[in-house]
């Protein structure tokens, strides 16, 4: 295929994709697309992928089959059928925008989101330090577990609260793992606070995707930001959430 010229604001998405996808060891790749896709004709013909498929797909999916030149802001995919999917970076992205507009505009105190998963507040609220934000409960998505006091920061969620499908008595969600192209298990949820919500948005999938270990490994390159961790809770007991680098001080608990 031949090179592709992309505007300077997507190449730059692209670009800081990229990096998030180094830093996480494939976690996060949004080069995964033909993954989704494959995954969502199958929800829709109600059944799952079969191993042969998901092997087929791996052939042209990730990015490593994505030539970057910056000198001439292309893209170029060297095999066929490779889909970029920028969904779990996007939304972060379109939020940091419009929070730059409010402040070149002039307008400090403010909070910017795109539905419940990427939030970026700036400046003070009600006398706040800070904007409360609710953190939903994965389990009752509809009642909230915490508050968390954003200051000058975004927090991005990724789960599969909402977004699941059950087939033969099994519960699959939407997040997929990259590099086996299957759904992830071991979390519920996870939340990541950053000083920006693109990279909010783009570590909680990656997050989600390492497990709690990994993921706390790879959160300790990155000094300001924070997760909160919902693994599935052993039978019998209650949810039992993991923070990590986010202060004690930030996060009020409904029963406080």
């Amino acid at each position: 295929a031949s090179p592709v010229e992309l505007e300077t604001e997507l190449f730059s998405v692209l670009q800081r994709a990229c990096e998030i996808h180094r830093w996480t060891e494939g976690a996060f790749d949004p080069a995964a697309g033909a993954l989704v896709s494959l995954w969502r004709h199958c929800r829709q013909a109600g059944r799952i992928p079969t191993a042969a498929e998901i092997h087929a797909t791996l052939e042209h999916s990730g990015l490593r089959h994505v030539q970057f030149d910056e000198s001439q802001s292309t893209v170029k995919f060297d095999v066929d059928g490779v889909e970029l999917n920028l969904g779990a970076i996007g939304k972060g992205h379109a939020v940091d925008r419009a929070g730059e507009t409010l402040l070149t505009g002039g307008v400090n105190d403010w909070l910017v989101h795109g539905g419940r998963s990427s939030v970026l507040a700036h400046g003070q609220h009600a006398g706040f330090d800070g904007w409360p934000v609710g953190l939903r409960n994965p389990l009752l998505p509809d009642k909230p577990f915490a508050t968390l006091l954003l200051r000058n920061e975004a927090l991005g969620t990724s789960g599969t609260a909402v977004q699941w499908f059950r087939h033969e008595g099994k519960r699959y969600g939407h997040i997929l793992d990259p590099r086996t192209g299957w759904p992830v298990e071991s979390m519920m949820s996870v939340s990541v606070i950053a000083p920006d919500a693109a990279l909010a948005d783009a570590l909680s999938t990656a997050f989600f995707v390492l497990g709690v270990e990994n993921a706390r490994k790879c959160c300790d390159n990155f000094p300001m930001v924070g997760a909160i961790f919902f693994p599935p809770p052993k039978q019998g007991r209650n949810l039992e959430p993991i923070f990590h680098n986010v202060p004690a001080d930030r996060c009020f608990f409904e029963e406080d």
